[in-house]
């Protein structure tokens, strides 16, 4: 399947020193600005934040999916951040 760049939803795991935040969007750059100017998400106001990782998907129902498995991957969200230099969780 052919997917062109404005249908891609995307998943992605941010760090800031002693937390990570997981969500989606589909437009990656335009959500980490608003998560560090303080208009995301409000539990992420407040911090700065840098991108630890993400995936791409076609629909918004496999993107909201893998949001779900991976906000209850605290194994793999902590080994992000103490692999992006982050202090401990």
């Amino acid at each position: 399947m052919n997917v062109r760049q404005e249908s891609r939803c995307f998943v992605y795991v941010l760090g800031s020193p002693g937390r990570t935040y997981v969500g989606w969007t589909v437009d990656l750059e335009r959500r980490l600005a608003q998560h560090n100017d303080g208009t995301g998400a409000r539990s992420t106001r407040g911090r700065r934040w840098c991108l630890l990782y993400a995936e791409a998907y076609a629909t918004r129902p496999e993107a909201m999916s893998r949001e779900w498995f991976l906000k209850r991957d605290r194994k793999l969200r902590r080994s992000l951040a103490l692999n992006a230099d982050l202090h401990p969780m």
